[in-house]
C-alpha cells in the first residue's frame, strides 16, 4: 500500500538540528527518523513510499540515493570503469522523492501528490513522529468504518510530573503520568482519494481545512491508540527518543533485521 510521509517542514523548533539538516533526518541511534517510520510501515508490508519534500529536501534525496548506491562492499575497477556491489543489505523498498514547494502547508503538500495517489486507499503520517501502532488493526478499523479518512488518535505523555498536596502542605511528587488528558492527532492517518476534494491548493493546511471539514461531515473516524507514541519537537524529545533506542527497548522497533534485502528508488518522473 502507498504510503505518504510529509517531510517537508523547517523543524523551527528542533533548530539546533534542523539548521543543518531537514527534521525528518535528524538520527536516532545513526539513522534518521524517517528510516524509522519507514520501517515499522514496511514491517505491516506498507512499503511503497511518497516523500512529500520541502525545505532541504535535496539532503532527503541525497541520503537515499547514497544509501542505495554506497551500501555494501565496492569493487572499483579504474581501468574498465566499472563498479561491482556485494553484499548489499538495503531495504526492499520504492521510495518517491516529490518536490511539493518549500513553503506549502500540509494539504497542499499531499495535494501536489494527487496524481501519484489518486484511485485508491493509502496512508499518511508525519515524518517525525514515532509510534507501535498496529498498521494492520488501523487498516481494518478504517475499512469497517466506511468513512473517507481515519485519524489515529493518542494521548501524548505528559511532560511534567505533579505534586501531592495537603493543603498548603506537599506531600508527595509524582512521575510524569504515561499519558496526558485528552485525544490528540497522531498522524498515521488511512485516506480514501476523496479527500482532495476537501483540498484547495498550497496554502491549505490538512489538519486546519481539510480535517476539520471532513469531520463536519460525519466522514472522519478516529482509531484510538492508547499505547507509545512519541514526536520530535525538541531536542528534549530527541534526547528521549535516543535513550530508548539505545536501551535496546525502543517501543515502535517492531521489525526484525533482514540482511538480504533490497532499496529500489523510483525516479520521480516515470511516477503514473
Amino acid at each position: 500500500m502507498r504510503v505518504v510521509l510529509l517531510a517537508g517542514g523547517m523543524g523551527t523548533r528542533l533548530q539546533e538540528e534542523t539548521t543543518v539538516r531537514p527534521k525528518p533526518m535528524v538520527e536516532i541511534g545513526g539513522k534518521p527518523i524517517l528510516w524509522h517510520i519507514m520501517k515499522h510501515y514496511a514491517h505491516h508490508g506498507c512499503d511503497d513510499f511518497y516523500v512529500a519534500l520541502g525545505y532541504m529536501g535535496d539532503y532527503i534525496k541525497s541520503y537515499f540515493l547514497d544509501r542505495y548506491n554506497l551500501s555494501g562492499n565496492l569493487t572499483i575497477d579504474f581501468a574498465k570503469g566499472m563498479v561491482r556491489r556485494e553484499d548489499v543489505d538495503t531495504e526492499e523498498w520504492t521510495v518517491n522523492l516529490i518536490d511539493t514547494g518549500l513553503h506549502s502547508l500540509t494539504g497542499g503538500r499531499l495535494l501536489r501528490l494527487k496524481r501519484w495517489l489518486d484511485g485508491d486507499t493509502f496512508m499518511l503520517t508525519y515524518g517525525d513522529g514515532v509510534s507501535n501502532i498496529d498498521i494492520t488493526k488501523l487498516l481494518a478499523f478504517h475499512k469497517s468504518q466506511g468513512k473517507l479518512a481515519t485519524m489515529s488518535a493518542v494521548r501524548p505523555p505528559a511532560r511534567f510530573g505533579g505534586l501531592i498536596l495537603n493543603g498548603d502542605s506537599v506531600e508527595d511528587f509524582t512521575e510524569k503520568p504515561v499519558a496526558g488528558e485528552g485525544w490528540i492527532n497522531g498522524g498515521f492517518l488511512v485516506l480514501e482519494p476523496g479527500v482532495f476534494d476537501f483540498l484547495t491548493d498550497d496554502s491549505c493546511s490538512l489538519e486546519s481545512h481539510a480535517l476539520d471539514q471532513i469531520a463536519a461531515a460525519g466522514q472522519l473516524a478516529a482509531y484510538r491508540h492508547a499505547d507509545f507514541w512519541q514526536c520530535m519537537d525538541t531536542l528534549r524529545d530527541k534526547h528521549y527518543l535516543e535513550s530508548l533506542w539505545q536501551s535496546g527497548e525502543a517501543p515502535w522497533k517492531t521489525w526484525e533485521e533482514n540482511t538480504e534485502a533490497r532499496l529500489q528508488l523510483m525516479p520521480q518522473q516515470k511516477a503514473a
